[in-house]
């Protein structure tokens, strides 16, 4: 099968320390490094002024805004904000989701050294999930906030915690500030405040999960995105070998699509086209059109989006040229890509324009802006996440069987959390690396080229009763493989058992497609067909070779989806796995009781 040769070779320096820990870095120096986003603007805004940079869904088309428009628009936004009194010490609350106008004020207030808070839109739509919302206000103080649509975020607009904060909308009311009145510029000067932004100024805080406890804001840099890009087009030459192209639905108030995806268009003189449609039941159409419209260079995407856009692909042979046609990278994020959907990839690119495009995918949090490592050679397997960037050192704490506690440094690593030194000491060791709480393995341990594989979260292991360590994340990525597609996201149980069990969240797309009777019971469903078909597919993943680390032996599947406002699913869209299992404790009890209708045992 023939594989794309427009790659970076891996080149890795492995040292192995007295104390047993490895240092991992790159043996490349990094590129040179702008100071800030507005850098970026200004050169792309003077070498293709009338380039697209960024673009959204406007009637039958598009509306976009190239980068000379982009930064006239930007500057006359800053002017207006600096004429408010704004500065570092006074955040933009952003609580909608992607769109042109929130681009434009985000990079406005980077332009002068405003930090901007995008939450998750589900905070402020969702009623139950406004104490998050809450929480982020209460933690950084706004003095301004913005919406696309007064009407639509009037309930969250109510909240107490926003009485005198100003707020910005696009489609505004007579409670409201229209977002064009912004645009007219207040005479401040500009050029003064943007003198005072350097690399160290912060440009958003972005809000963490908080799986483990109250969420935290993140404290980023001009200097972490702009070290961050550099490392990612050292890595990958097709960013500067043309202007690259994505039509991305990634919500920016995560740092995926927020700072890697909307920065690379940005320092690389790309065009951003805002995907409106999500990988979900009824808004994946909308992408589908989207990308009848315009396709991008690069596509970005979680699991769940290319099995449905794979799908798509498949039944419609135009889409599936203008797909392939441009297509330098498929970068996959959130977990492991199933095998299956990355071979059906491979199979339709060599079909289709006779090569397979980089496949790939990296690691990284939102405290390093966030991408530390990077498979960007070729690869024919998923869940290879790849070696250091440029610049960065990964240090790697090995147990007995040399799976490695993950810790790292580098230029695009957070200085802290907002007002939270504490939260800041514990996070670093005596040598200042970032404590991540990930672990991984080497693809091939005497070769470190070759990269490494994550190996889930430290704190996501257990225990059994006998004492037997049980891995959570490599056999939950393993027993949804299994469970395709029946199976959207499950949660592995056990510790404190004497049996690995899974509570199971259904596809309920699938379900319904195959037509299972489903009977509801107190949050679970009671379905012998169904439960057949799961013990049958449990029954032959044990028959692999499963020891009693990996054996599967019980399962239960959920009738409620995982609910954000309680927790159970991050804004990203993540499970929250002490969440789901605290919330639905009756249920975790079930499954270990005898002859309950809703579960099947091996």
């Amino acid at each position: 099968m023939k594989r794309t040769t427009n790659f970076k070779p891996h080149n890795v320096i492995r040292e192995n320390r007295a104390d047993g820990t490895i240092l991992l870095r790159s043996a490349e120096p990094l590129s040179e490094v702008a100071n800030t986003t507005g850098d970026w603007l200004h050169s792309w805004a003077q070498q293709t002024p009338d380039n697209i940079f960024i673009a959204e869904r406007h009637g039958a088309g598009w509306r976009a805004e190239s980068y000379a428009e982009t930064l006239e628009k930007v500057r006359a936004i800053a002017s207006s904000l600096l004429g408010r009194g704004m500065g570092p010490d006074t955040p933009i609350l952003i609580m909608s989701g992607n769109g042109v106008d929130h681009g434009l004020l985000a990079l406005a207030a980077q332009y002068v050294g405003i930090p901007t808070v995008p939450v998750a839109e589900q905070y402020s739509l969702i009623h139950g999930a406004h104490g998050r919302l809450r929480h982020a206000i209460e933690l950084v103080r706004p003095r301004m906030a913005y919406v696309v649509d007064a009407t639509q975020y009037s309930e969250a607009l109510a909240l107490d915690a926003l009485v005198d904060i100003e707020v910005i909308a696009t489609r505004a009311d007579a409670k409201t500030t229209p977002f064009a009145d912004l645009l007219k510029g207040d005479c401040a000067d500009v050029d003064v405040a943007r003198a005072k932004v350097g690399p160290d100024s912060v440009v958003k805080l972005l809000m963490t999960s908080g799986s483990t406890s109250s969420p935290k804001a993140v404290m980023t840099t001009q200097g972490m995105m702009c070290a961050n890009q550099v490392q990612l087009a050292d890595a990958m030459p097709f960013l500067r070998a043309r202007p690259p192209r994505i039509v991305d639905w990634l919500p920016w108030n995560h740092v995926f699509g927020g700072s890697h995806n909307f920065n690379m268009m940005l320092a690389n003189g790309g065009s951003l086209y805002i995907d409106d449609g999500k990988p979900v039941k009824g808004l994946f159409e909308r992408t589908v059109e989207n990308l009848s419209l315009i396709t991008g260079t690069l596509c970005f995407n979680v699991p769940v989006g290319f099995s449905m856009l794979l799908g798509a692909l498949r039944k419609d042979a135009g889409l599936r040229q203008r797909f392939f046609e441009d297509l330098d990278m498929i970068f996959y994020a959130g977990a492991s890509l199933p095998q299956d959907i990355w071979q059906g990839f491979e199979k339709m690119a060599v079909e289709t324009k006779g090569e397979v495009p980089l496949i790939t995918s990296s690691w990284g949090l939102t405290e390093t802006a966030p991408a530390m490592m990077l498979q960007h050679e070729p690869t024919e397997n998923s869940g290879v996440v790849g070696v250091p960037l440029n610049g960065v050192t990964a240090k790697l704490i090995p147990d007995g069987e040399m799976r490695c506690e993950v810790r790292v440094k580098g230029p695009n690593l957070m200085p802290g959390y907002f007002e939270a030194p504490e939260k800041t000491a514990e996070a670093f060791d005596d040598e200042g690396f970032f404590i991540t709480g990930d672990a991984m393995r080497f693809v091939e341990p005497n070769d470190p080229s070759k990269g490494m594989k994550f190996d889930g979260r430290i704190s996501e292991d257990f225990k059994l009763l006998t004492g037997t360590w049980v891995r959570a994340a490599q056999l939950r990525i393993d027993i949804l493989a299994a469970l395709s597609p029946l199976a959207s996201d499950l949660v592995v149980t056990g510790a404190d058992k004497s049996e690995i069990g899974v509570m199971i969240f259904p596809n309920a797309t699938e379900l319904e497609a195959e037509g299972f009777q489903l009977e509801e019971e107190a949050g679970a469903y009671r379905c012998p067909l169904l439960l057949g078909e799961v013990h049958r597919r449990l029954a032959a993943h044990a028959a692999t070779g499963a020891s009693s680390s990996t054996r599967v032996a019980r399962a239960i599947v959920l009738s409620e989806p995982a609910s954000m406002p309680d927790g159970e699913m991050t804004a990203k869209g993540n499970l929250n796995f002490r969440k789901v299992l605290a919330r639905r404790a009756d249920l975790l009890k079930r499954l270990y009781a005898e002859a309950d209708p809703a579960v099947t045992t091996l």
